[in-house]
C-alpha cells in the first residue's frame, strides 16, 4: 500500500450544535465484571461529552444485561443536558445507574446508543489491552525523545534541575514535557508527596514538592516509574510542572503554559 493510501480515521470535525463530537471507532472493547463480558463491541462510537477524553457508546445490542430507568439516580461527570440514567443488570449485580443515554438528542445518531459509566465495571479491554483510569483518544499521540538540549529548572532563582539529557514529552493537546535523570535533579530539596495519579497513556505517577523561601509548592514534580510500555522511555525520570516555576531551555526562558494545571 503506497502511503497516500494509507486509511486514516475521520477528522473530529466540529458538530451542529447541541450534538457532541462523535467519531466511530474501530477497536474492539469489551468490558467485564465477576469475570463475565458484559460489553462486547466492535463497532461503537467515540463521544466527547467533555474535551479532554471522549466516551465510548455503543449499540443497545453490545451490552450483555438489562436497562431499567433510574430516575433518582444522581448525574455523572460529564452528563451533558438531557441525560437519562438507567441501572444495569448484568452478571449476577446491579450497577446502579451505570448506564446512559441521550434519548432526546438532536443527533439520531446518539438517541440509539448507550454508554457504562467506566469505573463501574471491573476490567475494560481495547482488543486484548486493558484500559485504565478513561478511554483513550483516537486523536492523542505520545511520543518521548530523547534530546540534548539543555534544561534548567528553578524556582526564586534556586535551580532543581540543570539537564543536558532530557527525553522530552510531546503529547497531542498537552504542553511539552521535560522529563530529567534523577542524578541531574537536586532531589534534596524535593519532598516525597503522598498523592498519586494514573494515566490511561503513561500509567501511575508519584509526586513530590519543595518547599524554598518559605514558598510552599505540592506536588510540582513527579515520576512514572514503571509506565505503560508505549512510554517506557520516561521510566524512573523526574518532570516539573511549567506552569509554576522558571524552565530555561538552551539559554532561553520559556512561557508559562497556561492550562489547567496553572
Amino acid at each position: 500500500m503506497n502511503r497516500d493510501e494509507s486509511p486514516t480515521l475521520p477528522e473530529a470535525e466540529e458538530p451542529p450544535s447541541g450534538v457532541p463530537r462523535m467519531v466511530p471507532g474501530r477497536k474492539w472493547i469489551r468490558a467485564m465484571v465477576n469475570g463475565q463480558v458484559v460489553v462486547d463491541s466492535r463497532a461503537f462510537t467515540f463521544v466527547w461529552e467533555i474535551p479532554y477524553w471522549p466516551t465510548w457508546f455503543f449499540r443497545p445490542d453490545d451490552l450483555h444485561g438489562e436497562l431499567k430507568e433510574a430516575n433518582d439516580a444522581p448525574s455523572g461527570h460529564g452528563d451533558l443536558a438531557g441525560a437519562q440514567r438507567y441501572d444495569f443488570h448484568t452478571a449476577g449485580k446491579v450497577l446502579a445507574g451505570a448506564a446512559k443515554r441521550y434519548p432526546d438528542s438532536p443527533s439520531e445518531q446518539l438517541r440509539e446508543l448507550v454508554t457504562i459509566d467506566f469505573t463501574a465495571v471491573d476490567r475494560w479491554f481495547e482488543e486484548d489491552v486493558e484500559v485504565f483510569v478513561h478511554p483513550r483518544s483516537p486523536f492523542t499521540r505520545v511520543d518521548a525523545l530523547t534530546s540534548s538540549r539543555h534544561i534548567v529548572v528553578s524556582i526564586d532563582d534556586v535551580v532543581l534541575a540543570d539537564s543536558h539529557k532530557p527525553t522530552m514529552l510531546f503529547e497531542t493537546g498537552a504542553p511539552t514535557r521535560h522529563y530529567l535523570p534523577m542524578t541531574d535533579v537536586n532531589m534534596g530539596l524535593l519532598e516525597p508527596s503522598t498523592t498519586r495519579s494514573s494515566c490511561p497513556y503513561k500509567g501511575d505517577a508519584s509526586y513530590w514538592s519543595v518547599s524554598i523561601n518559605d514558598r510552599v509548592e505540592r506536588n510540582i514534580a513527579w515520576s512514572y516509574r514503571t509506565p505503560m510500555p508505549e512510554a517506557t522511555a520516561i521510566a524512573g525520570l523526574v518532570c516539573f510542572y511549567d506552569e509554576k516555576l522558571d524552565i530555561d531551555i538552551d539559554g532561553t526562558r520559556q512561557p508559562r503554559p497556561d492550562t489547567h494545571f496553572a
